[in-house]
């Protein structure tokens, strides 16, 4: 295991400027003539806004990150979204927005009276959309958790407009991991008020691209409704699952207080992160959906504590749903852990504080879906080629123990991703990710999670992001492609970042595109061909 002593890790959470134009990269390698097209990516960017710092990860500026790849030729550009957080804060030089785990004030300069009616006008929920970007329709979405989205143009990276999915759904919010068909449909989850006042769940559905041209959110609509195991805290929700006829969602005893979120946020000082809590009794419960029609299934399925944060995939096989997750054990909340304090220490300092966090683990689940109440206390699984279990109890819940596909002590595989187009809620065998090393991202990995064999790509004090995989035009395995992944070294006085290509099947280096600036992390993004 790589250590990282001199900390060049904290090159990666500092702010950078956005740049004019593109700029050349300068290529090593070879890039594949059929690999032409934008590597899209966001992440935070600006980490205070003038002496004001923000305090956690998710809560820097919405940077947008592209690289260009034609001919064999690569350039690189940025640009911040615009958001109402971040032109807001240019203009007032302060932080106007409360970020995900830094609190806005009132300005200062307001007389005491205007001050104090600030604090009461309710909630301003934050756009700035720094975790993913994807497409709906034909258009393109930077988006956050919360229930703005900003539409971007993937091309010159200028922001086009903010949109409040509560004008057109019943959601406080969705996750930054949709699931989309072949055809263009996308789905998320997000939580809502359901039957009288208590919390849910709901799957919206948004159509694929429309003949007539018309904004497909326009005609999005909730599909189908999970309950909560808490009437006024939901938990949170990260991403969900998706086979080709069901709906997997798990939820963990990472809870919001809503009271909490509602209450304390017109006084003086709080955040999201401040209306987080862990429910150390419920565990985790896995809940089953049908798509087409949308109905829930009520099977009581429980496990023990855990902090999920990406699924990797599920698919069904023979009357059950595997469902392959990333896990942290434990109902201590891993955000916890991410302040931009914690993971700016030195080595020792990171070491120390991840010794205490809840322990990452690859864990595959299995449901059955045909159950009886007689079968009380025998394992219902079948399936010939994993050691999961679902047992039937006596109070009729069936208790999951999962497969472990892979641990190591404070290694993560985190920051999943499958061979989307060909293998997303079908049974596969790869899974690619980022290796995160006491949170700290060294390598990129590969999993085969049928073998349990791994392949590692890492270089001394170099920190990649979320590889992604990019099918060759070709391909007849499943592994046909290439891992795309932008890679810092901050101890390098010439071209420190660099677009890494590497060979999907065994890891090895196809081609790198270097500049000469520093990027930031990058958390989520995609390849537009």
């Amino acid at each position: 295991i790589l250590e990282h002593p001199a900390g060049g890790y904290k090159k990666i959470f500092e702010s950078c400027d956005e740049l004019a134009e593109p700029i050349p990269a300068h290529v090593s390698g070879k890039i594949p003539a059929w690999l032409t097209g934008s590597l899209l990516r966001v992440g935070p960017g600006l980490f205070e806004i003038g002496d004001e710092p923000f305090y956690h990860i998710f809560d820097g500026q919405a940077l947008i990150h592209k690289f260009d790849l034609k001919d064999g030729h690569v350039t690189y550009y940025r640009r911040f979204i615009r958001t109402d957080a971040y032109v807001r804060a240019m203009t007032e030089k302060r932080i106007v927005i409360t970020e995900f785990g830094t609190a806005a004030y009132p300005d200062p300069c307001k007389n005491i009276f205007s001050r104090f009616f600030t604090y009461f006008q309710g909630i301003e929920v934050t756009d700035n959309c720094l975790v993913n970007i994807y497409p709906i329709g034909e258009d393109f979405y930077a988006c956050t958790e919360t229930n703005y989205i900003t539409k971007v143009d993937p091309d010159t990276l200028e922001t086009i407009k903010k949109v409040d999915l509560c004008n057109y759904l019943s959601v406080n919010g969705v996750t930054a991991h949709p699931h989309t068909e072949p055809d263009g449909t996308v789905y998320n989850i997000g939580n809502c008020f359901g039957k009288n006042m208590s919390l849910a769940y709901n799957i919206v559905k948004i159509p694929p691209p429309q003949d007539d041209k018309s904004d497909p959110i326009e005609k999005s609509k909730v599909l189908v409704q999970f309950p909560s195991s808490e009437r006024f805290k939901p938990s949170y929700v990260h991403s969900f699952g998706m086979t080709e006829n069901y709906f997997v969602f798990v939820e963990t005893p990472v809870k919001i207080n809503l009271l909490k979120f509602l209450t304390s946020w017109s006084i003086r000082g709080t955040n999201y992160m401040d209306c987080f809590e862990s429910n150390d009794k419920m565990g985790t419960w896995f809940h089953l959906a049908t798509k087409n029609p949308g109905e829930y299934i009520d099977h009581k399925f429980r496990t023990s504590a855990f902090n999920l944060f990406h699924h990797i995939n599920c698919y069904e096989d023979q009357g059950f749903i595997v469902v392959d997750l990333c896990t942290w054990k434990g109902h201590d909340f891993v955000y916890n852990y991410l302040y931009l304090a914690n993971v700016r220490q030195n080595w020792e300092e990171v070491k120390k504080a991840a010794m205490s966090a809840p322990q990452p683990e690859v864990r595959r689940y299995v449901l059955p879906l045909d159950i009886h109440r007689e079968e009380q206390g025998k394992n219902l699984v079948s399936l010939p080629y994993t050691t999961a279990t679902a047992v039937m109890c006596s109070d009729g819940n069936v208790w999951l123990e999962p497969e472990v596909l892979f641990s190591g002590p404070r290694q993560a595989f985190e920051f999943p991703q499958i061979n989307y187009k060909k293998y997303c809620g079908k049974n596969y065998t790869f899974a690619y990710g980022l290796g995160l090393n006491h949170f700290i991202p060294d390598r990129i990995c590969k999993l085969n999670v049928k073998s349990k064999e791994t392949w590692i790509w890492q270089e001394p004090d170099a920190y990649p992001s979320e590889p992604l995989f990019v099918q060759s035009p070709d391909a007849k395995d499943e592994d046909d492609g290439v891992l795309m992944s932008i890679v810092v070294k901050p101890g390098v006085t010439q071209r420190p970042a660099f677009l890494l290509i590497l060979n999907a099947t065994d890891l090895t280096e196809i081609a790198r595109a270097e500049v000469d600036v520093m990027i930031p992390v990058t958390l989520h993004g995609m390849y537009k061909p």
